[in-house]
C-alpha cells in the first residue's frame, strides 16, 4: 500500500490535469490548430507524460517534439478524447470515494434522502446501520477502483501521448542528420579555436623563449674570449630559459593529448586525476575494488578497449568537471563513475556542492559539451539549487 498510494496520487493528478487542460483545449481549439501553438502545447504534455512514465522525476526536454504538423493535429484530437474519457473515470472513482468518506460519518447532520456518494448516486443513508454497512462498502468499492484503475489509466494515457508524439523513422533520421550537422560545425569551430590557442601559446611562450635563448647564445659566442664571466651568466640564463621553454611545451602537448593516457591508459590517468583533485574524489570504474583512487591500469578491463579519441574526451571531461567543482561548487566530496554497456561509455561526475550550475555563465560545461558532441555523444547536467550536481556524459566507443 505504501508504494501504491504515491502511484495513485501521481496518476490522479496527471489525469485530472489532463481533464482540465483538455476542456480548456476545446475552448481554445481555433488557436491550437495553428502548428506553432500545437507544438508548444504538445511539448508541455509530452514532458508531463515523460515525468509520469519515468521511474524518477526527470528534467524537461529542451526542445518540442520534432514531428510533422499533421501528426501534431492527430495527437491533439486523440489527446482531447482520451483525456476527457480517462479524466471522467478518475473523477467518478475518486470523487465518489471522497464523497462517501465525508457523507457516511455525517449522515445524521445531512438532509433526509442523502446518498453516500457524489453526483446524486450511491446508497441512501437512513441510519447508522446503512451508514456502517452499505456506506462503508461503497467507500471500499470506489477506493479500490481508484487505486486499481487510476494508475494504469494514467500510464496508458501517457504512453498513448508519448507514442503519438514520437518521431517516425524518417523524422528521426532527418533530426539525426540535423543534429550531426550542428555538432560537426561546432566541432570544427572548437577545433579551429584549439589550433589558434596552441599557435598563440607556441608563439607567445615557447617561441619567444627560444628566440631569447638564441640571442643569449649569440652574445655568449661573441664574448667568449673577452668576458668569460658574462659568457657564464648568459649560458646559465640560456639553460634556465631552455627548461622553462620545455615546461611550456609539455603543457601545450598535454592539452592536445595527455601523455599519461599513453603511459598509463585511461584507468591510470583517471586515478591520477582523482588523486590530484583539490576535492577528495572517489573513482569507480564499474569493477570490484575500483573505487580506490590509487588503482592502476588493470582496472581498464572493466571498460574494455576504448578508442583513443574517446579516451581523450573522457579524460578532458572529467578533468574539466573536477576543476569546475573545485572553483564553483564549494563541494566537500566528488565521485567519478565510468560504466560500459555495449558500445556506450557512460561517465558520471557528482559533487555534493551548492548546485545551480549554469552553462551560460562559462562554467566549463560548454567546453565539455563541444568535445562530447563532436563524437556524437550526449551531455546531461542535473544541478538543482542546493545541490548535488551530476554531469552525465554518454560516449559511443564501438569499433
Amino acid at each position: 500500500m505504501t508504494g501504491r498510494f504515491p502511484a495513485m496520487r501521481r496518476g490522479l493528478g496527471y489525469l485530472l490535469g489532463s481533464l482540465v487542460t483538455a476542456a480548456a483545449s476545446l475552448l481554445a481549439l481555433p488557436v491550437l490548430v495553428v502548428p506553432g501553438a500545437t507544438r508548444s502545447w504538445a511539448s508541455w504534455h509530452r514532458r508531463r507524460a515523460d515525468r509520469l512514465l519515468a521511474s524518477a522525476p526527470s528534467e524537461p526536454q529542451a526542445s518540442p517534439p520534432r514531428v510533422g504538423a499533421g501528426r501534431l493535429l492527430g495527437w491533439l484530437f486523440a489527446w482531447i478524447v482520451t483525456s476527457l474519457a480517462f479524466g471522467i473515470v478518475a473523477v467518478v472513482c475518486a470523487g465518489n470515494a471522497v464523497a462517501t468518506a465525508v457523507t457516511v460519518p455525517l449522515w445524521w447532520a445531512l438532509p433526509d434522502g442523502t446518498r453516500a456518494g457524489g453526483f446524486g448516486a450511491g446508497v441512501p443513508l437512513t441510519g447508522w446501520g446503512t451508514a456502517l454497512t452499505l456506506g462503508v462498502g461503497q467507500f471500499a468499492v470506489f477506493a479500490a477502483l481508484t487505486f486499481g484503475l487510476v494508475p494504469p489509466l494514467a500510464r496508458l494515457h501517457a504512453r498513448i501521448s508519448a507514442a503519438l508524439l514520437s518521431p517516425s523513422a524518417t523524422e528521426e533520421l532527418a533530426q539525426r542528420v540535423e543534429t550531426l550537422t550542428e555538432t560537426r560545425v561546432g566541432a570544427l569551430n572548437a577545433h579551429g579555436a584549439e589550433l589558434r590557442r596552441i599557435e598563440r601559446d607556441l608563439h607567445d611562450g615557447t617561441q619567444a623563449r627560444l628566440v631569447a635563448i638564441a640571442m643569449r647564445l649569440g652574445t655568449a659566442r661573441e664574448s667568449l674570449d673577452e668576458d668569460p664571466q658574462t659568457v657564464a651568466r648568459l649560458l646559465r640564463e640560456a639553460h634556465e630559459t631552455t627548461e622553462e621553454a620545455m615546461t611550456e611545451l609539455r603543457e601545450v602537448i598535454r592539452t592536445i593529448y595527455p601523455p599519461i593516457l599513453s603511459d598509463r591508459g585511461l584507468s591510470g590517468a583517471l586515478a591520477a586525476l582523482a588523486t590530484q583533485s583539490p576535492i577528495p574524489t572517489t573513482l569507480d570504474l564499474g569493477a570490484p575494488g575500483s573505487g580506490d583512487p590509487d588503482i592502476g591500469a588493470p582496472g581498464i578491463g572493466a571498460l574494455g578497449t576504448v578508442p583513443a579519441a574517446v579516451e581523450a574526451v573522457a579524460y578532458f571531461t572529467i578533468a574539466e568537471a573536477l576543476t569546475n567543482a573545485a572553483k564553483h561548487s564549494r563541494a566537500a566530496r566528488c565521485a567519478v563513475r565510468l560504466t560500459r554497456a555495449g558500445d556506450r561509455l557512460t561517465i558520471e561526475v557528482t559533487d555534493d556542492g551548492i548546485g545551480g550550475a549554469d552553462e551560460t555563465l562559462g562554467t566549463g560545461i560548454t567546453g565539455i559539451r563541444h568535445r562530447v558532441l563532436a563524437l556524437d555523444g550526449t551531455v546531461h547536467v542535473h544541478s538543482p539549487a542546493g545541490g548535488p550536481t551530476t554531469i552525465t556524459v554518454v560516449l559511443p566507443c564501438g569499433s
